[in-house]
């Protein structure tokens, strides 16, 4: 079986990319998800916060998803569920395995890559102590908490503050539970600051900078957690252990895009976010492959993953009906703390209006301009009174900029002292 089009993930990212595509005249095209229905992560995050930008107005996660997935219905997008993906070729020849349909493989001749992301275990954070029950990622309770209906534990203590985290620290805490610390190994916070207000500080949580857990206690179920103090090397400092008795310990210690598919293909990753290399369409280093959403790099918001995967879909569109086509890259440079950018290479010519480049900083920053350069000359700058690592950043470049610069040879995004 062959498709035009073959979107890996029916999340946030996939619907969207699968929306756009279509809407750009893609009609042979395909969604296959894992779970067992539409939405991905999203419908288990019943709090409110998302579509602001997308929607201009706020919804809870599912009913989020169900906007794209009634669009994806719309269009009579075809879609397999509860279908895993286990290998993908670099000819683009998908591996599919389900219940009902067994092994299979279907072919395409473009892919977008909208897998997503998961957590870091306990196993990747080399904890010690023994290994009782009671140890859960904070995304495996979300969905224990608000779609099987079962509470981990009574007293909690949370190791990192990523916005799942954070916001488990409020759900648990409505719930009954009581959420004793939360302790984060670096000196900020990896969520956003409106989730340490909201999840933490309204419900009087303290938040532990600079703190690890060192120890946990108990054989056949966590009876408590040690969590000490961390020096500048984030090495336990003695004698600034802290004992806490709980039956529940939460990670929340980062999140880790899916890419073992993407890397099998050959498909280059970037070492600081994970996730795929992409130029300026998010298309990846194999020609017809594209990457959106968490799969690409971890994002703050679902509408930007939105908006990114839709720009994913009709790239993809482009490539189906241009195919390969000649290119000039430029490198995007970054200085000052940026730790990355997406996407990492540019050809101007195909810049359409406008492209959003997102990047994130290394360190906690205050009182700083955003400058974009083109050939030595500043083309852009804002003032920015604080960035922080949890929380993305963008520049947006227009096409009068790129047509100001023909022959452009350098590109560079900097962060410099106001």
């Amino acid at each position: 079986m062959k498709h035009d089009l073959i979107i890996l993930g029916g999340g946030p990212a996939g619907l969207a990319a699968a929306i756009a595509a279509y809407d750009a005249g893609v009609r042979d095209l395909l969604i296959v998800e894992r779970d067992r229905e539409l939405g991905g992560i999203l419908n288990q995050c019943i709090h409110n916060g998302f579509g602001l930008h997308t929607f201009s107005e706020e919804l809870t996660g599912p009913e989020y998803a169900a906007r794209f997935i009634e669009g994806v219905r719309e269009r009579n997008i075809p879609y397999v569920l509860n279908t895993m993906a286990l290998h993908v070729s670099p000819e683009k020849a998908v591996t599919l395995l389900s219940r009902t349909d067994g092994l299979q493989t279907v072919s395409a001749k473009a892919i977008i890559l909208a897998m997503g992301c998961r957590e870091r275990s306990r196993g990747a954070l080399n904890i010690p102590g023994y290994r009782p029950a009671g140890i859960y990622s904070a995304g495996t309770a979300q969905r224990l908490v608000n779609i099987e209906g079962f509470l981990p534990g009574r007293e909690i203590v949370i190791l990192g503050s990523g916005d799942i985290g954070l916001i488990m620290a409020r759900r648990l805490t409505l719930e009954g539970a009581k959420v004793k610390v939360v302790a984060e190994l670096m000196p900020y916070s990896g969520g956003l600051k409106r989730n340490i207000v909201q999840c933490l500080d309204d419900y009087g949580i303290p938040l532990k900078l600079s703190h690890t857990v060192v120890d946990i206690r108990g054989r056949k179920r966590v009876e408590g957690v040690t969590i000490a103090a961390v020096d500048a090397q984030n090495k336990p400092i003695p004698g600034t252990e802290e004992e806490y008795a709980c039956d529940t310990l939460l990670l929340s210690c980062g999140l880790i895009p899916e890419n073992e598919l993407s890397r099998e293909m050959g498909v280059s990753i970037n070492p600081v976010t994970n996730g795929p290399v992409v130029n300026e369409s998010l298309e990846t280093s194999v020609p017809g492959v594209f990457a959106a959403g968490n799969v690409l790099h971890v994002h703050d918001l679902v509408d930007f993953v939105s908006e990114e995967a839709a720009a994913a879909g009709r790239a993809a569109a482009a490539y189906l009906e241009n195919g390969e086509t000649a290119r000039r890259e430029i490198p995007v440079r970054f200085e000052g703390g940026v730790r990355y950018t997406v996407p990492s290479t540019i050809d101007p010519a195909l810049v359409r209006d406008a492209l959003t480049v997102r990047f994130r900083v290394g360190s906690v920053m205050k009182n700083r301009i955003v400058s974009v350069w083109m050939d030595g000359e500043r083309v852009q700058k804002k003032r920015r009174q604080i960035m922080a690592p949890g929380e993305m950043e963008e520049v947006r470049l227009t096409r009068e900029q790129f047509d100001a610069h023909p022959g452009l040879d350098d590109l560079l995004i900097r962060v410099e002292e106001a």
